[in-house]
């Protein structure tokens, strides 16, 4: 019997061992919006393929970068625009999927009654410097034959302010409009303190799409961890899409600890998706207006071809049966 009670002490230990290591440690960069939702959801099951996730959230997409060239982010969600920066700056990062698209809104000061993008002439409008909203406001002002700078003597003053700040600023009229994200531009409007005045997707940008960004390491080195994350992807997107009031409640309760109401949320994915897709030809299109408005300073930008890889996220779709 002893020999057969230290062979079952030596199996537990054994395998008890390979259960503590199946978990695959992915570091996951991310940004506190409602339409990141999704991504933010990953860590939840992730058990499920073999992965803890662990979740930090950034200020601003342009400042997970440092972080993914510092070794210290092995997946990142990001606006497409500071990936393509970030990309163009050294970072070795491949695009592998979209996870939602529009989620932005030019909004200005109730008491102003500005209508149109011809009305912000004369006016100084908020951004975040290096953000969707930056080249989706510029993108708008070009159509409609307006000049702007950060000095004053064009037709637009542009004031640069982080996402956190542009809600207080109009508020407290420090400035005329703001080019804003989600759930926060919803805010300003229920709260009664400003006034839609385009949702910015008629220019050759489109809606614009939110990407998913994995480092060259980890799709090189280890492609099944990769693989596994993207499944996981792939089964929290659908099952924010197939569960929207399970959405709403973790958006709410989780990431926004109860900051944003019912309402709130609704407009706000009222003016986002949630999605699985990255077209190449979006991310040419945004690299191109990135270089003519002068948006994230590049003196290379890089070919959406050389650095979209859609093969994980086309592989995790299949195994799921998602179109």
């Amino acid at each position: 019997m002893r020999p057969i009670r230290l062979l079952s002490i030596f199996l537990f230990v054994l395998f008890s061992a390979s259960a503590v290591q199946a978990d695959d440690l992915v570091r996951l960069g991310n940004l506190k919006f409602a339409h990141y939702g999704a991504v933010s959801y990953m860590k939840e099951i992730a058990g499920k393929y073999s992965l803890k996730i662990d979740e930090k959230v950034f200020p601003k997409g342009l400042d997970i970068m440092p972080a993914v060239m510092a070794g210290e982010i092995d997946v990142a969600a990001s606006a497409l625009d500071a990936a393509i920066a970030g990309r163009a700056g050294g970072a070795a990062i491949y695009a592998v999927a979209g996870f939602a698209k529009g989620g932005a809104r030019i909004v200005g000061r109730s008491d102003l009654a500005i209508n149109s993008i011809e009305g912000l002439k004369g006016k100084k409008v908020g951004v975040p410097r290096g953000g969707a909203q930056e080249l989706l406001l510029f993108a708008e002002l070009a159509k409609y034959n307006l000049t702007w700078s950060d000095k004053p003597g064009k037709d637009v003053l542009i004031v640069y302010l982080p996402y956190a700040d542009l809600n207080q600023a109009l508020m407290s009229k420090e400035i005329d409009a703001m080019s804003q994200s989600e759930p926060q531009s919803s805010q300003a409007i229920n709260k009664g303190f400003g006034a839609e005045i385009d949702k910015p997707y008629d220019t050759p940008m489109g809606e614009p799409i939110r990407v998913l960004v994995i480092t060259e390491k980890l799709y090189k080195e280890k492609p099944d961890v990769a693989q596994r994350l993207i499944a996981c992807f792939v089964e929290a997107t659908a099952t924010f899409l197939a569960k929207p009031s399970l959405a709403m409640s973790y958006v709410r309760e989780q990431m926004f600890k109860g900051q944003i109401s019912e309402d709130d949320y609704k407009d706000a994915m009222d003016n986002a998706a949630f999605t699985y897709d990255l077209p190449v030809e979006h991310v040419q299109i945004t690299t191109d207006l990135m270089e003519k408005y002068g948006v994230g300073r590049m003196s290379n930008p890089p070919k959406a071809a050389d650095w979209v890889k859609l093969d994980l996220l086309a592989k995790g779709k299949a195994a799921a049966g998602v179109q």
